[in-house]
């Protein structure tokens, strides 16, 4: 009885545990130059916000990404700060292999939000690693980028770190999912979503022009399967919710973009298309009074956002055979269909305009921060 009920737990556990596709691509491979950042959020807590925290007592000002149940905004998902430092996660399933309870685990956020606070620099992120009490209860890839250039994910379990930089890498991009690089082979998660990752990126790759809506726009509203080979966006309308990089449990899709060596730190801008990417607008998020759109914030009395609550609507409308395992099979026609009228196909031109408008108003920005210095 014991056996099975460890069983189980650990079942629920995988079933259930954070899973998110990431990238950190150099500007080498960007429209403009600048190193992007990032992370298709997976995780069981449906109900996300963005929130911006001002400088006090020392700490920096930054602006992240939370779930709405922590009120106390103690756990940062993604998120960056007014010196252009910027941080993200993947859960990793194959690092620990220690007795560290439950209960003192899943620190991830609680790290994020620190470093947030208190880095400039890709290497004090290191530094605050080597310096944080052990066991640090976590098991992840953070991934990392700074307003000079730098760029690295480290591969983090409660006792140790590998530091993967992306100067290293002679593609100019890194990748990662749900096993670690350095931890045990063929264990972990993600390794189909990893493939298409890889896959929707080649031709961005080829052509070096990777921009914040690559990810919105087409890895996160894409559902190739790469053990499959197969695309398919346009072809069934039933298809099983397994291995896509969007899925039920997907609640936002997010880029930071960093600016170049020199720029003010000011610039760094996030991208993000908060709730079921499939079904949501994207918004531009920045450090300053006014930098993140009202429709983003906890702002019910639950401290949902209004925005990720409207998008919840629509993915329920694309999940919404609720009989049997009916509530696993995804409704492509809810998103891409003959007559146009799909989610996708009604939000992503609508998008690419946000895009347009984001940049004019960075621009705006730009010009400001400028007159200020």
């Amino acid at each position: 009885m014991k056996r099975l009920s460890f069983f189980l737990v650990t079942l629920l556990a995988v079933l259930t545990a954070d899973a998110c596709t990431s990238a950190i691509v150099s500007g080498c491979l960007t429209a403009n130059g600048r190193p992007l950042l990032w992370k298709n959020r997976d995780t069981g807590e449906q109900n996300n916000r963005v929130e911006r925290h001002k400088a006090h007592n020392g700490l920096l000002e930054f602006v992240a990404l939370f779930d709405a149940r922590d009120t106390r905004d103690t756990a940062a998902w993604m998120g960056f700060n007014e010196r252009g430092f910027a941080i993200m996660n993947t859960a990793s399933y194959n690092l620990n292999k220690d007795n560290v309870p439950a209960k003192d685990m899943d620190r991830e956020g609680v790290v994020m939000r620190y470093a947030l606070e208190r880095c400039v620099t890709v290497d004090d992120f290191e530094r605050l690693l080597q310096q944080w009490k052990k066991p640090m209860g976590v098991e992840a890839n953070f991934g990392v980028i700074d307003a000079y250039g730098n760029g690295a994910y480290f591969e983090t379990g409660n006792y140790s770190y590998t530091r993967y930089d992306l100067s290293d890498e002679p593609s100019g991009i890194l990748t990662r999912t749900n096993y670690s690089f350095s931890g045990r082979a063929d264990e972990g998660q993600g390794y189909i979503r990893h493939e298409n990752e890889k896959h929707l990126l080649e031709p961005f790759i080829a052509q070096k022009n990777i921009t914040p809506a690559t990810f919105t726009e087409v890895l996160s509203r894409t559902f190739y399967h790469s053990m499959r080979g197969k695309d398919y966006t346009y072809s069934e309308q039933w298809v099983v919710d397994q291995d896509f990089i969007p899925r039920a449990i997907s609640t936002a899709s997010v880029v930071i973009e960093g600016v170049l060596p020199g720029e003010h730190p000011g610039l760094t801008t996030m991208w993000i298309a908060l709730g079921y990417p499939p079904c949501a607008e994207v918004f531009a998020c920045w450090t300053g009074e006014g930098g993140v759109p009202d429709v983003l914030r906890g702002t019910t009395a639950q401290r949902h956002s209004v925005q990720c609550d409207l998008v919840g609507k629509r993915e329920a409308e694309v999940f919404h055979n609720k009989r049997g395992n009916g509530k696993r099979y995804i409704d492509l026609s809810k998103l891409y269909n003959s007559a146009g009228t799909g989610y996708c196909q009604q939000l992503i031109p609508k998008n690419m305009e946000a895009y347009r408008q984001g940049y004019a108003q960075l621009e705006r920005r730009r010009l400001a921060l400028t007159a200020r210095r």
